[in-house]
């Protein structure tokens, strides 16, 4: 009878088995997913405040409150000018802002002004021997700490390179570190 018991045994231990094995694997089925979403929650909200993702759309000539301040585009032209390689153009975007929070270097921080194209590709500023900016605009370092006050207007604005089959759908664009992941993205001033 020893062995048909230990036969019996045997059965129920290879069952009793495989039954935490199958439990083992629902677990990790549960619990991997729960802990990557875990590691990589706090890298996902960092990438998402570090990049400009969300384009929140204004029209040309509209002042929109951005950052503490109201953003209007002021001006976007361009064309050929310095040392530039063929095929490339020099384009200047300016903007008018309204200082509603004088703390920019705060609200401003990580300012950065750029162009996109229909394409979703992104030009930030360059530096082009021989272009400089209007008088009395500054870029957004400068703007920062320019000890603006509530209620002051600044131009603000820069410089930029962009191929020649970009230069018909360009549209300027505004981030800020405590926006992200929203951004402005201007329309073209008419024609």
């Amino acid at each position: 009878m020893s062995a048909v018991s230990t036969g019996t045994e045997a059965a129920a231990d290879r069952q009793a088995e495989r039954k935490w094995r199958r439990r083992g694997l629902v677990a990790l089925a549960i619990l991997l997913p729960l802990t990557l979403a875990e590691t990589s929650y706090d890298s996902v909200r960092e990438w998402l405040r570090g990049e400009d993702l969300v384009a929140r759309e204004v029209a040309f000539g509209q002042s929109v409150p951005f950052g503490g301040s109201d953003w209007k585009l002021a001006d976007l032209r361009g064309g050929k000018a310095g040392r530039l390689p063929g095929g490339a153009f020099a384009v200047i975007a300016t903007f008018t802002v309204t200082i509603g929070d004088p703390d920019l270097q705060k609200q401003w921080l990580g300012c950065k002004l750029m162009l996109t194209d229909a394409a979703g590709r992104r030009w930030l500023p360059d530096f082009i021997s021989g272009v400089s900016l209007p008088e009395g605009t500054m870029n957004c370092t400068s703007a920062i700490f320019s000890g603006a006050r509530k209620g002051d207007t600044v131009t603000v604005g820069d410089i930029f390179i962009v191929p020649q089959d970009a230069v018909k759908t360009i549209r300027p664009a505004v981030g800020l570190s405590g926006e992200r992941p929203w951004y402005l993205r201007f329309q073209r001033p008419p024609k």
